[in-house]
């Protein structure tokens, strides 16, 4: 352990989904004894508080919300457009937090993709030392190499590599440069900094240090992600047994068979269509469910006595007590799910989802319908097949064995920072350590 061990800044942006996962690795850095600040959107700022994290928040909840209320971010063409609306703002806003707690370069980053830009600048302007991009799902690093899946598309493996780069440039020079190369080079040019021609190529290169927050058994590691990379694992929430339950939650759970969970996710403000549909596949079936989103506005107005609709529910608590969960993809879901050995069947809005729910089929445990294509029929089929199916159990139940060792985040931060001062010692390191580290 160092002498003098650095300052972490842990920055993440997102939903709940991507704050999870950085606040077990900052609570254990703290275990450590190492010195941590917590930096997001300031709307999460009751969750980081609550687990005795340090926090800097960035904008306000109005700004968050409204891009939460934009239907369009939920759509795979035009999601990226609207979460980058105003990236230039955000990545003021985490060099101006990162100043604010302190200006000295001894200090390590270990930041969200969407958060690398604004902590490369940091480095650049030396206020911080290093900095680590952790990836909570595959899809988040960019590769020609097999399972490719950009989005809603699949490539088949018989496309060369050669057509694979060719699409890739295609996708980032159409979709992706135009929107978040401007905004980058916006707050780079005024700083004297040089300016950037690829968003992607940036993310991959620019770091110290990458690392996976997915073990190799989900997506191994591919020639082309970036070095140096360390294979982590799945950070998951942990809950007490029934933390959450209502008394009106834990009276259904005991007056029946194991329901149905139908989730869109904590960030979904848009998903009256996937509710609507998964009420009738349920009349349909005859089965009970449980309708989980803070939103009941998206709830049919009118439920039967076999539905009940809850604003939040850790799904740690209560998957074990579920049939079958049925959700968008996010990778922190579709993990619990694998935890608990619950069969799944995925609806993908965008994102990484498309990713997540064709490995999810890969690895025998689940289904997909695409969001866009969820009809009650449809849906009420796969949910007969899906938790009916002793072979999808039978692979639920195998996978989930994988997660009766610990997976413990204190060896994880260990090698973190092991790595991190072997990459700063590397006397081609712009911000070489002071001599007490």
């Amino acid at each position: 352990m160092p002498e003098t061990a650095p300052h972490y800044f842990v920055i993440t942006v997102g939903t709940t989904g991507d704050i999870h996962p950085f606040m077990r690795i900052a609570s254990a850095l703290q275990t450590l004894g190492r010195k941590v600040t917590f930096i997001t959107h300031s709307y999460h700022e009751n969750v980081v508080l609550g687990v005795g994290l340090p926090f800097v928040g960035i904008g306000t909840d109005e700004e968050f919300l409204r891009i939460l209320k934009n239907p369009d971010i939920w759509d795979p063409m035009k999601g990226f457009s609207v979460i980058l609306a105003n990236y230039s703002g955000g990545l003021q806003e985490i060099i101006e937090a990162i100043r604010l707690v302190s200006a000295q370069a001894s200090h390590v980053v270990i930041a969200h993709p969407f958060a690398v830009p604004g902590a490369v600048i940091a480095r650049e302007l030396g206020l911080v030392r290093s900095v680590v991009a952790v990836y909570l799902a595959p899809s988040n690093l960019r590769t020609c190499h097999d399972p490719l899946n950009i989005g809603a598309t699949s490539v088949p493996r018989w496309v060369p590599m050669s057509w694979r780069r060719a699409l890739w440039r295609f996708v980032e020079k159409r979709w992706i440069d135009p929107v978040a190369v401007t905004q980058l080079n916006a707050v780079r040019t005024p700083l004297g900094l040089p300016k950037l021609d690829s968003f992607l190529t940036h993310l991959a290169e620019a770091p110290d240090l990458s690392l996976t927050l997915f073990p190799s058994w989900f997506a191994p590691v591919v020639p082309d992600w970036p070095r140096p990379l360390i294979e982590g694992d799945f950070q998951l929430f942990e809950a007490s047994t029934q933390e959450g339950f209502t008394d009106d939650l834990s009276a259904f759970l005991a007056a029946g068979r194991k329901p149905l969970v139908f989730t869109p996710g904590t960030g979904n403000l848009h998903a009256a269509d996937f509710f609507a549909c998964a009420l009738a596949a349920i009349n349909r079936l005859g089965h009970r469910a449980i309708f989980l989103t803070r939103e009941r506005t998206q709830i049919p107005v009118s439920l039967p006595e076999s539905v009940l609709w809850q604003p939040y529910v850790p799904l740690s608590a209560l998957l074990p007590h579920a049939a079958g969960l049925v959700h968008h993809g996010g990778i922190g879901t579709s993990a619990e799910a694998l935890r608990s050995g619950t069969p799944q069947l995925i609806a993908p809005f965008a994102w990484d989802q498309f990713d997540n729910a064709a490995r999810i089929v890969a690895l025998g445990v689940g289904m997909v319908i695409p969001a866009k294509r969820l009809r009650p029929r449809k849906l009420a089929r796969c949910l007969q097949n899906l938790y009916t199916s002793e072979t999808i159990r039978a692979r639920c139940s195998l996978l989930a064995s994988r997660f009766r060792s610990p997976h413990d985040p204190i060896a994880l931060c260990r090698e973190v920072e092991r790595r991190v001062l072997a990459t700063c010692n590397d006397a081609n390191h712009p911000n070489p350590p002071p001599a007490d580290l």
